[in-house]
């Protein structure tokens, strides 16, 4: 068994590839997408076991996912890569096969999500993957490794946004909005506020998903631009007790416009930008409250119990209705789909050998 070097998300910064090594595993060799330095597209490339910087884990990838994020470090289209050489992919599912740390025992199921993953850490586009324990967490009961990544980082998001939502307060049935729907982020929002009886509006730029809007459960549609005001106009007529966007931007200024008082909305992306032209009067005069959700650096036992809620409140076929599976060699052709917004939904990698 190999002692890894406890050193978590330092990953591997001598610009080459470190020698890890000589366990059991050390001479398997996997496929895998390597980013070797900045400003470069990720790269299909064939690794040793013993060329993964040392971790406390040795996993045996299954799963992986295709989030926003991986798309832009995939295509080098923004600096989501801190470390070079690395190997992207922010979620991953799959078994230890060694490990220096009474935590976690060979055979034992894992997920990793964020938290550096895939940026500074190694990450899940590679058939194995060493991982800092801190970083692993047991599949909880009811949840596959399939299921995992199907979820992946989007879903544990969106079920952050939502019990974040009914932390403030949202009342039972209420009318909630949901900015970049057909996203997946927004998909399983959708779904999972549906479910708890929520009258949902989606909004998205895709009039060609309006009928995949709705059978997630979304009861009306909105365009973009009705949320894409002038800032000049302050505030809309009060529509939506609480709202989730992973937008950003011009439309995360105007949800935050037409919250009823005392709602909330929870923002978890800026595709749309990292400005925010609005006012102080949604706050000043309805109360409105702005909640910033950042997955990636929330503590682990709130990830168990997003994923424990998410195992027990989205039905498999449900699951599998917003959920493509696609190979590998494949990622780098619908990163790109991902950032022209031709996707919807969730994209599962399947590392299976």
């Amino acid at each position: 068994m190999e002692t890894g070097s406890g050193r978590g998300s330092q990953g591997n910064r001598s610009g080459c590839l470190a020698r890890a090594g000589s366990g059991q595993h050390a001479a398997m060799s996997f496929p895998a997408l390597l980013v070797s330095a900045r400003g470069q597209p990720a790269a299909p490339t064939a690794l040793e076991v013993s060329q993964l910087p040392a971790q406390e884990l040795l996993v045996q990838v299954r799963y992986s996912s295709l989030n926003y994020k991986d798309a832009l470090a995939v295509t080098a289209t923004a600096p989501v890569v801190r470390s070079f050489p690395m190997v992207p992919g922010i979620d991953l599912a799959g078994m230890v096969v060694e490990s220096s740390v009474a935590e976690f025992r060979p055979g034992d199921e894992i997920i990793s999500t964020g938290s550096g993953l895939g940026e500074t850490v190694w990450g899940g586009y590679a058939g194995f993957a060493r991982v800092p324990a801190r970083l692993a967490l047991r599949l909880v009961p009811g949840l596959t490794a399939w299921n995992a990544m199907a979820f992946g980082t989007a879903g544990l998001t969106a079920m952050l946004c939502v019990q974040a939502l009914e932390a403030r307060g949202l009342p039972a049935q209420s009318p909630v909005v949901v900015s970049g729907a057909s996203g997946g982020v927004g998909s399983i929002a959708i779904q999972l506020l549906a479910l708890a009886g929520h009258r949902v509006t989606a909004v998205s730029g895709k009039e060609s998903q309006h009928d995949y809007l709705r059978r997630l459960g979304a009861v009306e549609l909105l365009p973009r631009t009705s949320l894409t005001i002038s800032p000049e106009k302050t505030l809309l007529a009060e529509r939506w007790a609480g709202g989730i966007d992973t937008v950003g931007g011009d439309l995360l200024a105007g949800m935050l416009r037409g919250i009823t008082t005392g709602g909330t909305v929870a923002a978890c992306g800026m595709a749309g930008g990292g400005a925010l032209p609005t006012s102080v009067y949604p706050f000043i005069l309805r109360g409105v409250a702005l909640q910033g959700i950042a997955c990636s650096i929330s503590p682990n036992v709130q990830k168990i119990a997003g994923w424990t809620r998410l195992a027990r409140s989205v039905p498999q076929d449900v699951l599998a209705a917003v959920t493509q599976s696609i190979t590998l060699a494949q990622v780098p052709e619908f990163a790109a789909r991902m950032l022209a917004s031709q996707l919807t939904g969730r994209v599962v990698v399947d590392l299976n050998p």
